[in-house]
């Protein structure tokens, strides 16, 4: 059963994000929460919605096929000053958690986030800070995430992401071959 939440009269809730079966589940459940969601896939699609009618609030995805949701955050800061974000991510790290957050956004959620605690994070007061969530990721998914995201950056080269891991490359091998864990 979920929470009522008291939701502004401006609730135009912007979701971006690049995953169709994501992007139209999340958008259902906030739906569900009393916003109106408008659903946008690509940063190119964003702009056209930032630029028309800047949303009251927005759930943008970091890592996009056409470019990074911090451009968007930072427009969206541009346009509309009061809007409140919550940057999403599957490939947490600290450096893109404080550039968010510096470009606007009010908290940063990994994927898959859960609705309840997007809505709180974007309903939480200006001075104080949302709720922890209720099933945050595991210390082991944390790490393996950190792992597959830089692996991705170095173009999928074990050698040169061990050495940036600072840690052998069997080790890593061993990691990468296991199941992601929950």
């Amino acid at each position: 059963m979920q929470a009522a939440y008291d939701i502004p009269d401006d609730n135009i809730l912007m979701v971006l994000e690049d995953n169709q079966t994501f992007r139209i589940r999340l958008g259902r459940a906030l739906t569900a929460r009393g916003f109106d969601v408008v659903l946008a896939e690509s940063v190119a699609e964003a702009t056209a919605i930032v630029k028309s009618k800047p949303p009251a609030f927005a759930v943008i995805d970091m890592r996009l096929n056409d470019g990074s949701g911090l451009d968007i955050v930072g427009m969206l800061h541009e346009e509309r000053p009061d809007c409140k974000m919550v940057m999403l991510t599957g490939y947490g790290n600290l450096t893109t958690a404080v550039a968010a957050i510096k470009s606007g956004a009010v908290d940063y959620l990994a994927k898959p986030a859960d609705a309840d605690d997007v809505t709180k994070a974007l309903l939480a007061q200006n001075d104080a800070h949302p709720a922890p969530p209720e099933n945050p990721m595991s210390a082991d998914r944390v790490r393996w995430e950190h792992i597959q995201r830089v692996y991705e950056l170095c173009d999928k080269n074990v050698s040169e992401t061990a050495r940036r891991l600072n840690m052998h490359r069997r080790t890593l091998q061993r990691i990468m071959a296991k199941r992601a864990p929950k």
